[in-house]
């Protein structure tokens, strides 16, 4: 079993170095895949991958394969550890090369363990963390042969778990494929092609208009009193389309976005990055709440119904439309005259609330996705753990966590 009676504490100074991005002007980029890569943010990092649409021929701060690149600005505690020969890094980033003195993976999972950190150090108006910041931080380390039985146990447990992720994902997939299904019948007319037969109506019903002229104006509201309930993209689950938690704020460090009434009924439709489905439908306990400029806030008419129009925008057809007006390299967005200028097939309000109706009750029947879903967040709760306790030195493959996570393992590959 590991124990830390040979572990040191020292700063992250002393067991690596520490290289600042800095920004290049577009004008010395291409999308020609000439040169090295170029990372700009965190926009670029997801899931120790990256992305890239810009290259440059003339490096200016160049990463090595090995490092790990930290997001430092904006999306803070994004991580990549490199597999490229070189990369250029902006600003946004900081590149950590490790010494002889720690493994490369067990800094990166180091990384992984603080970043909640590092996002608390980033608090501002614009968050972002300082190479002091990053210096600073403290580390428990054992000699390097320990440092490695370390990153194996990990990696060996993130490995089954991330095995059980993926089948949990491909039942959730599976039940997007049949969702977006059903919401193609039914906005297509065919799932109440009998209810219209009952009721002596037919398609000839359903008109072609513009959203806009089904909605009310967005109305302002400002922050009041000591603090208010703040709803911005992050506060959104795009799994569920739902609202996860309003966030409180100070009123006196609103931040300038902050402007947005929502009601009862409301649906926030995020105009940045519309394809993450940040969208959700505004309920009472809500309506207290401001949200942010991020948001077209859709306020129905009477001849609209409000779930049938939350149902429309996270159709994947209503999405692929409107993607083909993003505009913008870090955070590509659609403009308010976009959604409003759609064009939807509107049946008449009766027949909305029997669609409204059929789709209810046939995605009431899908709980079991909610459940997988909180199996695949209860992963990601494990993974922290692990982590947690592979640097507190409780971590060996004696240790009782062990059991404990081949048992969840277990219980959650019961339930595909």
């Amino acid at each position: 079993m590991t124990t830390k009676t040979t572990w040191q504490e020292i700063y992250l100074s002393d067991c690596i170095e520490l290289i600042s991005g800095r920004d290049v002007p577009t004008k010395q980029c291409n999308d020609k895949k000439i040169g090295i890569p170029y990372i700009l943010g965190a926009s670029n990092i997801e899931n120790n991958t990256f992305s890239v649409e810009r290259w440059i021929e003339k490096p200016v701060v160049v990463s090595l394969k090995g490092d790990i690149l930290l997001s430092v600005k904006g999306t803070i505690g994004k991580l990549y550890l490199q597999k490229e020969e070189q990369i250029n890094i902006s600003r946004q980033i900081m590149a950590l090369r490790a010494t002889k003195r720690i493994d490369k993976k067990f800094l990166f999972y180091y990384l992984e363990n603080v970043c909640e950190r590092l996002k608390v150090a980033g608090n501002g108006l614009i968050p972002g963390i300082t190479r002091k910041d990053i210096l600073n931080l403290k580390i428990n380390l054992p000699n390097i042969n320990e440092q490695k039985q370390i990153v194996n146990i990990i990696e060996s447990l993130f490995s089954k778990l991330d095995k059980a992720k993926q089948l949990i994902q491909k039942t959730v997939d599976k039940f997007e494929q049949n969702k977006m299904a059903i919401l193609h019948k039914a906005f297509s007319g065919e799932l109440t092609a009998k209810w219209r037969e009952e009721n002596n109506l037919t398609l000839a019903g359903w008109k072609t208009i513009y959203l806009g002229k089904l909605l009310f104006p967005m109305k302002t509201r400002k922050p009041s009193g000591k603090t208010f309930r703040y709803i911005d993209i992050d506060a959104i689950d795009n799994l569920k389309q739902t609202v996860k938690e309003p966030k409180i704020i100070l009123t006196e460090k609103a931040p300038s976005r902050a402007s947005r009434a929502v009601e009862n009924g409301d649906i926030l439709f995020s105009m940045v990055r519309p394809y993450l489905k940040n969208i959700a439908l505004i309920d009472e306990n809500l309506s207290d709440c401001i949200a942010s400029t991020g948001f077209y806030v859709c306020k129905c008419k009477p001849n609209l119904n409000a779930k049938f129009l939350y149902y429309l925008l996270c159709f994947d057809k209503t999405i692929d439309y409107l993607m083909q007006f993003m505009k913008g390299d870090n955070s590509p967005s659609i403009r308010k005259d976009d959604l409003l200028n759609m064009e939807i097939n509107l049946p008449i309000i009766e027949e909305q609330q029997e669609i409204v109706k059929i789709l209810d009750k046939i995605f009431a029947k899908y709980d079991k996705t909610k459940t997988l879903q909180n199996q695949l967040e209860k992963i990601e709760l494990l993974k922290k753990s692990i982590l947690a306790k592979a640097f507190r030195g409780q971590l060996g493959t004696n240790n009782p966590s062990d059991e404990n996570a081949a048992g969840l393992l277990q219980e959650i590959l019961s339930h595909q």
